[in-house]
């Protein structure tokens, strides 16, 4: 069978909740946050998952992903890995989406980026690089990371350009399946909180 991606945003933050851009500051889990994680891993070790035993796991190196993917039962066997790092939103971190409306009106950040960060460009690359690696594995990936590259992927995954992400949204704590349908890329299941309702 053809490899899936699991992907798991990670956990509520201060500035995730405020809205605020959070691409290489280190902000840590909310309560709430922690949680949603622990909620995440029971989910994930019930059926059908059963604690995905032959998963291969990996997170970004940020600590709100490395302590979801921790409180969620997958620590021990995750590896870090720097293309899962949020976009480096360069002059645009920590600023909320009106914030940037303000300075630039009727920005979008799927179309025109951020000054002082990554480009489209360098996104679409580290994603491709990603569903590349998934795909040759001979296994199920289980990804913990962030709202914008996850999404990032998942447009990538179905061979779409990097702007079909601003389609997709992803909360925190979400769980969503890139998998296949008669053959080509699909979304099994997308932002799928359901696990939060305890």
């Amino acid at each position: 069978m053809a490899p899936r991606i699991l992907l798991a945003r990670h956990g509520q933050t201060e500035w995730s909740l405020a809205g605020k851009h959070t691409g290489r500051t280190d902000i840590p889990l909310l309560d709430e946050g922690r949680r949603g994680a622990k909620l995440l891993g029971e989910r994930l070790h019930q059926t059908p998952y059963a604690g995905l035993p032959d998963v291969e796991v990996r997170t970004s190196p940020l600590s709100r992903a490395r302590d979801t993917c921790e409180l969620a039962g997958f620590g021990t066997r995750a590896r870090t890995w720097d293309a899962l790092l949020e976009w480096d939103y360069g002059a645009y971190e920590g600023l909320t989406p009106a914030d940037i409306q303000s300075l630039r009106p009727g920005w979008l950040i799927w179309r025109d980026g951020v000054p002082e960060g990554e480009t489209l460009a360098d996104m679409t690359a580290r994603a491709d690089e990603v569903v590349t690696w998934a795909r040759s594995q001979d296994r199920d990936v289980l990804l913990f990371a962030h709202g914008h590259i996850l999404r990032s992927i998942g447009a990538r995954w179905l061979g779409l350009p990097l702007d079909f992400a601003a389609r997709i949204r992803l909360n925190p704590t979400s769980l969503s399946i890139l998998g296949w349908a008669y053959g080509e890329p699909a979304i099994e299941s997308w932002n799928d909180v359901g696990h939060l309702a305890g």
